[in-house]
């Protein structure tokens, strides 16, 4: 009997965590104590192994090393600077700001509200990171305004969920922070092979949307002429974006004659600099060139694009490392925060307090997760998970799509960091074994954790999105209207469809690699590289003077 547990550590030790997880016990209390108690049991039963492992109290003393490895990790460190920009952003209002300018812009068609929270969503995603922020931020604004003019509830809550979800996929997610971590790869190169993937889910998103328009048009109705307190102006912006272009050319020749990236960005962003300039002088000096939506469009929305480029550009252009764009972004949305007039004690207050816990919470369960792979290394675990995902049949696709069936169950009861620290690092070796480029494989791993914000029970959007959202009838604020509240139900049916999205978004990056690989850059072919060894002069005789060549 004991020679049977012995040589059946690994997944014994395996089932148990499991099975602690889903006890309820704290996460990385359940990680480290697992760990120490099986590394007793194996130090024990080490002699009846028949040779599979061998373990010693004297193997405890890496764990320090472990440890301090981890404490000591830079990249990391961008956790909490993309965390703290992304609270001062959202106590900043640019999600209200945004929000309001693209559903104005967008209003006149049906479903205008819904376009503007999936458009929002990915760039409060592209400039905070934080999935939390971004569905609180959004259900609080634009769910009450969806409601008062017909949305119906279900296609309004998966919506806004869903959109917060962005944040999982699109740099600078903090989810691809840990999983370049824990996949030993580049922070840069993941957020390069994810950022096509999180637009084209974005656009799925809108596809659904559109398709609801023509199906259920009632579902998503157009904003009313009243509510349109902008106007009209689209005729004004595209003069205005082409204007931003124009200029931008302009200063790409004046500045470099000569093609190259430096010339293209800095042309690009005098035009930007140069469009914003004009609008904020129209509106002051009256000049009104610009309808007022166009104004607005421009004022809102450069900032944070600026705000993107500064974190996400640098990291691309190999200036900044993600950790140093994060410390740049934190302090550009201080900036942003302080332009507005919110920059306050309470908000930096409440910043550093969220980003605390959050790196507190994240660093307890790395310290658990490496005390729990001592363990399970120490009893070859590892081994034992590469043997039992090499031998799965279709190879890399099979594996893949077991892993990918494996990781969206597991979300039903573990959240993306779990999922990242626990059960990440045990596929890196059969993902290797197979040749599995581990940027793509992050991705797909990436676009499948975003599915535990989504799906019942235990999907976090959805509880961001229930506390903020009416349960009972409430009078609206701005109508006096008495209108109906937003069930459970109806937030978990909403979010069903944009749950399958993500498992099609799944099934994309499989399919077609080239999605994430264009992250290497242009594939030269070895046969056209032609090498030229120049040739070499004769010797000069030993004492006779050198011979110029």
């Amino acid at each position: 009997m004991l020679e049977l547990v012995a040589q059946n550590m690994a997944p014994i030790m395996f089932v148990s965590l499991v099975v602690f997880l889903l006890l309820g016990y704290p996460v990385a209390f359940s990680l480290a104590a697992n760990g120490l108690f099986f590394f007793a049991i194996g130090v024990w039963l080490t002699p009846y192994s028949g040779g599979a492992f061998s373990l010693d109290w004297p193997l405890l003393d890496a764990l320090n090393q472990r440890v301090w490895g981890t404490m000591s990790n830079e990249t990391l460190l961008a956790i909490p600077f993309f965390t703290f920009m992304g609270i001062v952003l959202e106590r900043s209002g640019m999600a209200e700001d945004l929000l309001d300018t693209i559903g104005q812009l967008f209003g006149p068609i049906r479903g205008g509200l819904a376009y503007a929270v999936i458009i929002v969503g990915a760039l409060l995603a592209a400039t905070t990171g934080v999935v939390a922020a971004s569905v609180i931020a959004m259900g609080l604004i634009s769910l009450p305004i969806m409601l008062r003019y017909g949305y119906d509830r279900r296609v309004a809550s998966g919506v806004i969920a869903a959109s917060g979800t962005l944040a999982q996929i699109i740099p600078p997610s903090l989810v691809l922070i840990v999983l370049a971590d824990q996949l030993g790869k580049s922070v840069g190169d993941m957020y390069k092979g994810a950022m096509l993937p999180g637009f084209v889910l974005t656009g799925l998103y809108m596809g659904y949307i559109f398709i609801v328009s023509l199906i259920r048009p009632t579902w998503v109705p157009a904003l009313p002429p009243e509510a349109r307190t902008l106007g009209h102006g689209i005729l004004s912006l595209i003069v205005a974006i082409a204007a931003a272009i124009g200029i931008g050319y302009g200063a790409h020749l004046w500045l470099y004659p000569t093609q190259g990236a430096n010339a293209d960005i800095l042309g690009a962003s005098l035009g930007v600099v140069a469009i914003y300039i004009w609008a904020i002088a129209d509106n002051a000096l009256g000049i009104n060139l610009l309808s007022n939506l166009a104004r607005q469009v421009i004022v809102v929305l450069i900032p944070p694009l600026a705000l993107v480029f500064l974190v996400l550009g640098t990291i691309f252009l190999g200036i900044a490392t993600p950790t140093e764009g994060g410390a740049m972004g934190a302090l550009g949305a201080m900036v942003m925060a302080a332009l507005k007039g919110r920059l306050t004690r309470a908000v930096i207050t409440q910043a550093l307090a969220s980003t605390t816990r959050l790196s507190a919470f994240v660093m307890f369960i790395l310290i658990g997760a490496r005390v729990f792979s001592l363990a399970f290394y120490g009893v070859n675990g590892h081994i034992w998970v590469e043997h039992l995902l090499v031998g799965l049949p279709g190879g890399q696709i099979g594996f893949l799509i077991f892993v990918s069936i494996l990781v969206f169950l597991l979300a039903f009861f573990l959240d993306f960091f779990e999922l990242a620290f626990i059960i990440v690092p045990l596929l890196v070796a059969p993902a290797n074994a197979l040749g599995i480029d581990l940027i793509w494989f992050g991705v797909i791993l990436g676009v499948n954790m975003q599915t535990s914000f989504m799906h019942p029970p235990f999907g976090f959007a959805l509880f961001y999105l229930r506390s903020v959202a009416p349960r009972g009838p409430y009078a609206d604020k701005v109508t006096g209207e008495r209108l109906a509240g937003v069930s459970t139900g109806q937030i978990y049916w909403g979010a069903m469809p944009f749950v399958v999205i993500q498992v099609v978004m799944i099934g994309m990056v499989i399919a077609f690699p080239q999605l994430v690989m264009h992250y290497k850059g242009a594939v030269v072919d070895p046969a056209s590289v032609t090498i030229t060894i120049p040739a070499l002069q004769p010797l000069a005789p030993l004492g006779a003077p050198a011979v110029a060549p």
